[in-house]
């Protein structure tokens, strides 16, 4: 599975010259988002000037990168490959001359329809730099600008795109961000001294000093001038489809996602998973660190004593994210050790945010064998992944997710636990506080909220109506 990717823009007012410092923190605090590329786009008053590079945000930019991109307005990303090869053609901002200047773009999603919008684009002989779907929605956006207004342009595109998007542009002095109608991507906006920020999780707003103010909804865009912010409502949907992953994974703990502080939802997921799935136990523990929160509530409700079991190594990065099997079991072996004198003898409850593969699960179950554990209980705060994301998570094939043709019985075995059992998905749902229907909740039904290629949607979603 491959992460996905963050943004963010500010706009302060016009004689600052801090948005390009406040952009690599707002950056850093995104980086879980991705680790594969980072850039920035700041307008000096006169052009669009960009730095990007490969790795990790303080990799991406050298010592006098942010000096030299002295500005009051900017936007920057993040990124892992959903759609296009780990490379520089790809790392975003995309910047794109047009005939009017310079346009600059950031985007957290993934396009279901991008081949067949590239080739129609490629047949009016337009020519692509990337592989990415990013450059597919800014060649769009261009297009239509060469006819309309901006506004216009934007809400004439998003008719053409199928999928999910949260993305940032700056022409010239201003941020316009805007989110799909179905708001599958997260992005908020906050109030900061003298301007404003919008990002893809509240953590970037709070590391600069920001106020979170509430979320860019769903079919809303926003621009931002000058230190001042302005939105328009394009699209109406009835429901949304919020991407339920990114309350169990992705979203750091201490963001608020759709007005749900991320930790509090996960407390009650591992409160939800112990009354559904009691066991005897004499410790519980997580994988750190995306099953910490849920193992926190797991053991405050069943009254088994917190105790950490496994410690993680905090410079191995996201096995999630890795690229290539082999990469990520050898990670499994770099990212994680336990603590005999915790686990000996005793009877543990492991508490996960989800199994992908397998692969993963089975060897740090036979770790906590090998550190002497009596019992080896295995608890997960989602689901069973029984089908593909398309919408901005790069997961495996149903032939590689492992809960897609096996019984859960089977998994139990297969990674070695005494006993495996899953949140149910009314039990997650009720947990996390938001309406079921307007989740999306694809990868464990195989029910999508758009319309994809070979699969089943719900079409509770799919009645998107012009505001």
């Amino acid at each position: 599975m491959q992460e996905e990717c963050g943004v963010a823009g500010i706009s302060f007012k016009e004689n600052s010259n801090n948005a390009a410092a406040s952009l690599y923190c707002a950056l850093f605090a995104l980086q879980h988002r991705g680790q594969e590329s980072a850039g920035i786009s700041i307008y000096d008053g006169t052009t669009t000037r960009t730095k990007k590079g490969m790795g990790l945000v303080p990799q991406a930019f050298r010592k006098n990168d942010i000096n030299e991109l002295s500005s009051a307005v900017g936007i920057g990303h993040v990124r892992y490959s959903t759609t296009g090869d780990s490379s520089i053609e790809n790392a975003q901002p995309l910047v794109i001359n047009y005939k009017d200047g310079i346009l600059s773009l950031a985007h957290n999603g993934n396009l279901v329809n991008s081949q067949e919008l590239r080739s129609g684009l490629e047949a009016e002989q337009r020519i692509f730099h990337s592989d990415s779907d990013t450059e597919v929605i800014a060649q769009l956006f261009i297009k239509e600008l060469s006819k309309k207004d901006i506004i216009s342009s934007i809400k004439e595109m998003v008719r053409m795109l199928v999928g999910s998007y949260a993305i940032l542009m700056l022409i010239g002095d201003r941020v316009i961000a805007f989110r799909d109608p179905l708001g599958i991507k997260p992005l908020c906006i906050g109030k900061l001294e003298g301007g404003y920020i919008i990002a893809s999780e509240s953590c970037a707003i709070d590391v600069v000093g920001g106020t979170c103010i509430r979320d860019v909804k769903p079919g809303e865009l926003v621009i931002l001038k000058n230190g001042a912010m302005e939105a328009r409502q394009l699209y109406n949907s009835k429901h949304s489809a919020h991407c339920i992953f990114e309350h169990i994974y992705f979203a750091r703990a201490d963001s608020i996602l759709d007005s749900k502080l991320t930790y509090q939802s996960r407390i009650r997921v591992g409160e939800t998973l112990y009354d559904e799935h009691p066991v005897n136990a004499d410790i519980a523990f997580p994988v750190p660190d995306s099953g910490t929160t849920f193992a926190i509530g797991y053991a405050h409700r069943s009254g088994i004593q917190y105790l950490e079991g496994l410690i993680k190594n905090r410079y191995s990065g996201r096995t999630f994210i890795m690229p290539g099997q082999n990469m990520r079991e050898a990670a499994v072996r770099l990212k994680l050790n336990t603590i005999k004198q915790n686990i000996k003898g005793k009877s543990v409850v492991i508490v996960d945010d989800s199994i992908v593969r397998g692969t993963t699960s089975r060897r740090i179950v036979d770790m906590v064998r090998a550190a002497g554990a009596r019992e080896v209980h295995v608890r997960i705060g989602s689901p069973p992944i029984i089908a593909p994301c398309y919408l901005g998570i790069n997961m495996p094939t149903r032939h590689e997710l492992i809960a897609s043709d096996k019984t859960i019985r089977t998994i139990e075995a297969l990674i070695n636990a005494d006993s495996l059992r899953y949140i149910s998905l009314e039990g997650l749902i009720k947990s996390i506080g938001i309406p079921a229907e307007d989740f999306c909740t694809g990868c464990f039904t195989g029910v999508y909220p758009v319309e994809i290629p070979g699969e089943q949607c719900t079409r509770a979603q799919l009645k998107i109506t012009e505001f």
